[in-house]
């Protein structure tokens, strides 16, 4: 049974929590929205306000985030939510108090464990954010399906195997 420890594994499970069938759900979005910050996912709803899910994965690394000067502050994010995995529940009192919290445990099970304070300030994102935001989403897209041909191209895998039509 996988723990889901790392980035990619907290990253997927958080994505499926958002339900991509009922948000946009993009990783690593900054310059193409003018943030101040990178937001390791960005979570637009229907109503076109934003959330960011940080992910964290060591103490430390919680850490190293309180240390940054922008504190996750912007007029586009509506909630901002840590992700972290099981093993680190202790360290939740190092998180700032207007985030929420989302424990990550075996098999991907996601868990709210505090909800995120409503910023007040954050605006919806215009129909032009929108649709940059769907853009950089689908540069992630074709990027990933590439690098998946050329890992199936060095491991002399048969393409069908890695992406499955």
């Amino acid at each position: 049974m996988r723990d889901y420890t790392t980035c990619p594994e907290i990253e997927s499970a958080v994505a499926q929590y958002f339900n991509p069938r009922r948000n946009v759900i993009v990783p690593n979005v900054w310059w193409g929205l003018d943030l101040n910050h990178e937001c390791d996912l960005f979570v637009l709803n229907k109503a076109g306000f934003a959330y960011e899910v940080e992910i964290k994965v060591s103490r430390s690394d919680i850490k190293a985030d309180l240390r940054k000067r922008w504190g996750h502050a912007s007029e586009k994010i509506r909630r901002l939510y840590f992700a972290i995995p099981a093993k680190l529940q202790s360290s939740v009192g190092l998180i700032p108090e207007r985030a929420g919290v989302l424990v990550v445990g075996p098999k991907g099970a996601v868990v709210k464990l505090r909800e995120a304070k409503l910023n007040k300030e954050a605006r919806a994102l215009t129909d032009k954010e929108a649709a940059k935001l769907g853009h950089l989403g689908t540069m992630r897209i074709w990027k990933l399906r590439q690098a998946l041909l050329n890992l199936a191209e060095r491991k002399n895998i048969p393409i069908q195997e890695v992406l499955p039509l």
